[in-house]
């Protein structure tokens, strides 16, 4: 194994061993999202130099997620719950040695744009292995897209000292039953793994709905209400 490797392996067990880990999901209609990309993505690309991608939007419902429960963005000291009152965003990037999990430093601070330069900028960095220790450090939070490699559901695994991980799937045309129609549309699994000491289910499930809400209805997510 090479040493990154070995790193990666000795997070994940600890991460099993250490924390008391649950998984819950829901599912998104992406409809309304995908109609907005698809309607500004060249502007964007145009204004920005990078891709109107779906992290950003992702990110920003994250993010509101995690201030309306904040448990979710807390972490276990001891005894203690200890809450941030910052958000530290980390985008799980696979590279050629591994996976790596550079963070996004007060994510809400950003603009949809600047979440998605961050990321660019990251996959510029992984390629050439120019990701450093300060890039990995710091996170409150991560999100974990594996629908760009096709999976379809996951339990994504823990990044301690952190109580939630977001799992993201690939999009895929569904039948839904819709105002008693069957209607195909483009859905999304999505999944919460968290730290069960400090989240009940009511919360992790209501966090999950909260993001649902805002990628259902992205102008209001872009507005912050």
């Amino acid at each position: 194994m090479t040493n990154i490797r070995k790193k990666i392996a000795q997070r994940l067990v600890s991460s099993q061993q250490t924390t008391a880990t649950l998984t819950t999901f829901n599912e998104i209609d992406m409809s309304r999202v995908m109609s907005l990309r698809s309607k500004y993505k060249d502007k964007f690309k145009e204004k920005y130099g990078v891709s109107l991608g779906f992290m950003g939007f992702f990110t920003k419902a994250s993010i509101e997620a995690l201030k309306a429960w904040p448990s979710v963005n807390a972490f276990i000291d001891g005894q203690d719950i200890i809450y941030n009152r910052y958000y530290n965003v980390g985008v799980a990037v696979g590279t050629d040695k591994g996976l790596l999990v550079p963070v996004i430093k007060d994510a809400d601070q950003l603009s949809i744009a600047g979440i998605e330069m961050a990321i660019r900028d990251f996959a510029l960095k992984a390629r050439d292995s120019k990701i450093s220790v300060d890039d990995l450090n710091g996170g409150t939070f991560t999100i974990s897209n594996g629908g760009v490699y096709g999976s379809l559901l996951s339990t994504p695994i823990l990044n301690p000292p952190q109580t939630g991980i977001l799992g993201l799937h690939k999009i895929e045309d569904r039948p839904m039953a819709i105002d008693g129609q069957v209607v195909i549309r483009p859905m999304m699994y999505i999944a919460l793994s968290y730290d069960h000491r400090i989240l009940d289910g009511k919360e992790a499930v209501s966090f999950l709905v909260k993001i649902k809400e805002g990628l259902e209805d992205p102008e209001r997510l872009l507005l912050e209400i």
